[in-house]
């Protein structure tokens, strides 16, 4: 592998030399540098006084016999040092000028390589390398499923003379970060030998790609379970609304760690169960499990999603005297977003302005959604012109600010801001709701009466309406925005994609079961009190997650309390 010598190279090079220097008589390296007609007078008398020996030692000569162990891990280290800097250049020089490298030396430089997206050098280099033993194998088939190449790691598997369950697993990996969980399931039961890590894998897999029927099945299965393994299937059953399971589980943990702890605190938040988040949190300082970060950020999320503002004043500024954790940039925007509900906007923002640091396009969002809920028109300007410097892509302070706009009448700005929108080639995110009804998700979009039962949907939500106004149901036409009358607004409120889902959903499943609606977006202020008026004439459980929290609709009122 040739290399030609960069000026700007050498005061990497030399800073990495120094300390082994004289132990390691790099001599070829020191003869390479004096050579190369591109460095300076001065850099070439540095590198002389760097490489000149001791007084009281005489020359030796470049040997491999003086190379010690030693000296080959500082070497490695250097090299590490370099390739995490991004100096590819400096640390094949220092790579090349060693006589001798170790397996650990060549998966340095590789891992290196990958991790700086230079994929072919990776390549080429493993190539290269005189022996290849089964750790180096599993760092390239490792590398390429991380780059999507999930063919060539599988090749790789396929040549190995043999095959340990650490090679096995990674290509369980693979299929499993592809969503080919068919496949990967049928690589699994094909393992000669399974160890907890291999369960885990396949556990995660089924949670990350929403199979939480196969993934509890997997978990009864398992053989050994570790810490890892309850909390996975724990941060399951908690994603997807049943917290009745994940709390048995939680009561059932042999042992509850910090990221189990997190997990129920963070769920029960997210869930819009505040006191019950807040209650956990009290029970995890008792058991003397100290918070992380991520910990106070369920904390203040709890605080925030049930409006407990004081309490959340209180666990932010205690964050850092009874946990020694400093508040960064998410548990900011965890106050900010708790206050902008509240409807303290000017503290809000004199928070924003008090941070060490820079608000960032979280904080400016979390502002201008309260702003929006408010009607601050002029507090939300400025937030969306912070937003439209900081995400020039991002379609959703352009809405958010349309929105705004109409719910205060102003369609001139409106148009405007959408004409803006428009000229800076920047599309609209359509919402859409689902709901799975017998192992299928069925989709829907405001107005959409492509469904094979669109006329039942449409008769059932007609039905439903009429029982809504007896019962006192007024449209909050403001969540209608476009400039049209009353009647049309009322219109295109009834089939909002949220309301056609919800009426598939109690349609097709049985009495007494919950209805679990997801979507894509924010719901909007109207389907959420449509919602709750549905909710007590069908006499069911309607869950809802969109993109902000979950909503337990039931008798006639969400467990947010209006407050989202």
């Amino acid at each position: 592998m040739s290399l030609l010598l960069r000026r700007n190279l050498l005061p990497s090079l030399l800073s990495s030399a120094q300390g082994f220097s004289h132990s390691m008589r790099f001599r070829h390296l020191h003869t390479t540098i004096l050579r190369n007609r591109t460095i300076t007078d001065g850099q070439r008398q540095n590198t002389s006084q760097l490489f000149e020996p001791p007084a009281n030692k005489p020359p030796a000569r470049p040997s491999s016999s003086d190379f010690t162990h030693s000296d080959m891990v500082k070497c490695t280290i250097a090299i590490r040092h370099h390739m995490r800097k991004g100096q590819c250049d400096t640390a094949l020089l220092l790579f090349n000028s060693m006589p001798r490298k170790s397996e650990v030396t060549y998966h340095t430089m590789i891992s290196g390589y990958f991790s700086n997206g230079e994929s072919n050098m990776a390549q080429q280099l493993f190539d290269e390398m005189p022996v290849k033993n089964l750790v180096s194998q599993c760092i390239m088939m490792k590398w390429n499923i991380k780059y999507n190449n999930l063919k060539a790691a599988r090749l790789l598997f396929d040549e190995l003379p043999v095959k340990d369950v650490v090679a096995w697993t990674t290509i369980l990996t693979g299929y499993i970060q592809n969503g080919l969980m068919d496949e990967g399931k049928r690589f699994f039961d094909k393992m000669p030998d399974k160890d907890v890590f291999s369960w885990n894998t396949i556990l995660s897999g089924y949670i990350q790609n929403g199979l939480l029927d196969e993934a509890m099945r997997v978990f009864d299965e398992m053989p050994v379970k570790n810490a890892v393994s309850w909390n996975t299937i724990l941060s399951g059953y908690m994603q997807n609304g049943l917290l009745d399971k994940a709390k048995s589980v939680f009561d059932e943990m042999p042992v509850k760690d910090v990221v189990s702890w997190t997990t129920i605190i963070i769920g029960y938040a997210r869930h819009g169960f505040g006191e019950e988040a807040l209650q956990h949190f009290e029970s995890m300082k008792q058991a003397s499990i100290q918070p992380n970060e991520l910990t106070m950020v369920g904390v203040l999320t709890a605080c925030s999603h049930t409006g407990l503002i004081d309490k959340g004043k209180h666990y932010f500024y205690s964050m850092s005297q009874d946990h020694g954790i400093v508040p960064n940039i998410c548990h900011y925007s965890c106050l900010i977003g708790l206050l902008g509900r509240a409807g303290h906007l000017d503290e809000a923002q004199n928070l924003m302005k008090s941070m060490p640091f820079e608000p960032n396009a979280v904080t400016w969002s979390t502002l201008l959604s309260a702003c929006r809920v408010h009607g601050n028109t002029k507090l939300g300007e400025k937030a969306a012109e912070m937003l439209f410097d900081l995400e020039p892509w991002n379609c959703v302070p352009y809405v958010t600010l349309s929105n705004l706009y109409a719910a205060s009448g102003r369609w001139e700005d409106v148009k405007k801001t959408r004409l803006k929108m428009k000229d800076q080639g920047i599309s609209n995110r359509r919402g859409y709701s689902w709901v799975e009804v017998l192992n299928k998700i069925h989709k829907f979009s405001v107005g959409d009466f492509t469904h094979p039962d669109s006329e039942s949907i449409r008769a059932f939500l007609e039905e439903l309406y009429l029982r809504m106004k007896e019962e006192g149901y007024v449209s909050s036409t403001k969540s209608a925005l476009h400039d049209v009358d009353e009647e049309e607004k009322q219109h295109t409120l009834k089939f909002h994609s949220e309301r056609l889902a919800v009426a598939y959903g109690i349609m097709k499943t049985p009495s007494g079961r919950p209805v679990r609606i997801f979507k894509n977006l924010r719901v909007c202020e109207d389907c959420h009190m449509a919602i709750k008026h549905i909710a007590k004439i069908a006499g069911r459980l309607i869950i809802l997650r969109d993109t902000n929290r979950f909503h337990y609709f039931e008798g006639g009122v969400c467990n947010c309390g209006d407050y989202w």
